[in-house]
């Protein structure tokens, strides 16, 4: 029997190069926007390179940023997304990223310990494209419990969230 955690995935389209004053604001937060992640309460793990940043990796394109992460449950993952300083980075993401009108986040569940591959992350957004929110990749508007808990839930019963940004 496994236990599970939630992973995430989430892409950003940049207006403007990294390296451009229209960006210098969204990176000189960075680094604690990550520290804040790193302490909320049911973190276990983000995508990073030896600089603390998820930054580098590049798998969508030059122009798209990625952040990977892991929690240990729904709550704990909406409570920092909609519920910490987090909000005030989002609240502005309109001056740094284009507009999507597809998918650009996904959530879905992994075995407790394990760590999805940058592959799997960018199947499970593709996923979540073609066949929009299902228990294998979803959202928090509509999200699916664990999979050791589907059984015991009314298939027609999904958590919801309001993913709006209530910043904006």
């Amino acid at each position: 029997m496994h236990n599970w955690q939630l992973a995430q995935l989430n892409i950003a389209h940049m207006l403007a190069p990294a390296d451009s004053a229209q960006l210098a604001d969204f990176f000189a937060n960075l680094d604690r926007i990550n520290a804040l992640a790193d302490t909320a309460p049911g973190f276990i793990w983000r995508l990073q390179d030896d600089s603390g940043s998820s930054t580098s990796f590049r798998p969508f394109g030059d122009d798209v940023l990625v952040n990977m992460s892991i929690w240990r449950d729904l709550q704990s993952l909406h409570d920092f997304v909609y519920r910490s300083a987090h909000i005030e980075i989002m609240a502005r993401r309109k001056q740094w990223f284009e507009h999507l009108s597809e998918a650009y986040s996904v959530l879905w569940w992994v075995a407790e310990g394990s760590i999805p591959s940058m592959g799997q992350a960018q199947q499970k957004l593709a996923l979540l494209k073609k066949l929009g929110p299902t228990e294998n990749a979803f959202t928090f508007k509509k999200a699916f419990a664990a999979p050791d808990q589907l059984a015991k839930q009314d298939p027609s019963l999904t958590v919801q969230y309001d993913d709006s940004c209530p910043a904006t």
